[in-house]
């Protein structure tokens, strides 16, 4: 699978209209606390675990070209392959969109898997996805909160829509949403559940991804929320982030906090994760941390009053955009930059906070409409090509995902096909 800024993409600092949406539909799904669980974590006391500028680019409306790809080469965005209307309830993360297996899903309800090469439905789910929930793809299988809020995480075949898996944490826990996923595990985040349905509390648990059974569970601390939660595994690390300033990692086999430590920012989007190395952007600073204990491995620095969006590692490189409208490529491993691109300030476009790459085309999302929309790049220089907007002034932001022949771009609840380059 391929896993802002306000007038930019993102105000320094500031929250986006995105991750306000965000904050708003993750808090719809999950409730809280209660009964005798160990564990350790986050922090008591505060609640809580240089390019060639290019030419300048048009951004075509959707449905202006021949359907063919034909544009790219003059500077001009691709013509959609097709464009479909659907039940998309998303909220701007990046795991809202997935392709896998020959289709495409949006979160939504009903959840449908639409055919990657012509838009058609291959089979739909009533109930769908929990609004503001990920969609994760893991072992061949898609997995997902329960749309019924029946306290179950269900698995489902991405090329199908058959449930292939199901577990339940307990009937003490209210609606556990599942937040990483690797080939043994599925790690969930849920409320602890009052004897009065109240709930100060949630837990973090693994869930083996054969049996469903609970391999182990860990009390998170009074005053860490249940939203606003991102994570990923490696190895033998789980690590998350969270609305209070948390960087945690634990012990995948046993839920063991390894450690915890504050960030500077808070952080509101994805972090990246390469080999041993967890990579956070804290507004003007890239930091890089060692899994296995924390310490700090290296540092980038955006200019003055410039803060990071969201990292990407794709094909061992590190791609990272600021607010300051400058693309970077740097290698993960040590912090060294690849290029630097000032391509968006030439094109006056918007800052991409998600990306996907398709052999030597880099493909960044955009937050808000304006300016916006997916931007494709060359890969090794970081020079603007393209963009494409279907000019609609949705305020939803944009979502992209690929299946290596097509890109997938997400606008509201238009999904558009655009050819990889």
């Amino acid at each position: 699978m391929s896993k802002g800024n306000a007038a930019d993409g993102t105000a320094a600092g500031g929250y986006s209209r995105r991750r306000i949406l965000r904050l708003a539909g993750a808090g719809l799904t999950m409730t809280a606390l209660g009964a005798g669980l160990t564990g350790c974590e986050d922090d008591l006391s505060t609640g809580g675990e240089g390019s060639v500028p290019p030419p300048r680019t048009a951004s075509p409306g959707a449905g202006t070209g021949t359907g063919d790809g034909k544009g790219a080469e003059d500077g001009r965005a691709p013509a959609p392959l097709w464009t479909k209307s659907t039940s998309a309830q998303t909220y701007g993360d990046n795991d809202e969109l997935v392709a896998v297996d020959g289709v495409v899903i949006a979160s939504g309800d009903p959840l449908a898997a639409l055919e990657g090469a012509n838009g058609g439905t291959r089979w739909s789910l009533a109930g769908g996805a929990v609004p503001g929930a990920p969609l994760l793809l893991g072992s061949g299988t898609l997995y997902l909160a329960s749309g019924k809020y029946d306290g179950n995480v269900v698995g489902y075949a991405p090329a199908t829509g058959e449930e292939t898996w199901r577990s339940h944490l307990g009937k003490e826990y209210r609606q556990p949403m599942p937040v990483a996923v690797d080939e043994q595990q599925v790690y969930v985040i849920a409320e602890i559940l009052e004897a009065d349905h109240s709930s100060r509390t949630n837990v973090i648990a693994a869930l083996n991804s054969r049996t469903g059974k609970v391999v182990w569970k860990e009390q998170r601390d009074l005053g860490t929320q249940q939203n606003g939660i991102h994570a990923a595994v490696r190895g033998r690390y789980l690590v998350y982030t969270d609305f209070k300033k948390n960087l945690t990692v634990r012990d995948t086999a046993t839920g063991r906090q390894v450690w915890t430590q504050k960030t500077t920012r808070t952080s509101y989007g994805p972090f990246a994760v390469h080999e041993d190395l967890v990579i956070v952007p804290q507004g003007q600073r890239l930091q890089a941390f060692a899994l296995a204990d924390g310490r700090e491995k290296w540092s980038v620095e955006a200019g003055q009053f410039t803060t990071f969006s969201e990292p990407a590692v794709l094909d061992g490189v590190l791609y990272i955009a600021d607010s300051g409208r400058t693309l970077r490529a740097i290698e993960p491993a040590t912090g060294k930059s690849v290029w630097r691109s000032t391509s968006l300030k030439e094109s006056g476009g918007q800052v991409p906070r998600q990306f996907v790459r398709v052999g030597s085309t880099l493909y960044g999302a955009t937050d808000l409409d304006e300016k916006g929309g997916v931007h494709a790049f060359d890969a090794e220089s970081g020079q603007l090509r393209w963009t494409f907007n279907d000019k609609s002034g949705d305020y939803h932001a944009w979502l992209v995902a690929t299946d290596g022949r097509n890109v997938f771009a997400l606008h509201g609840k238009k999904l558009h096909a655009l050819p990889a380059a």
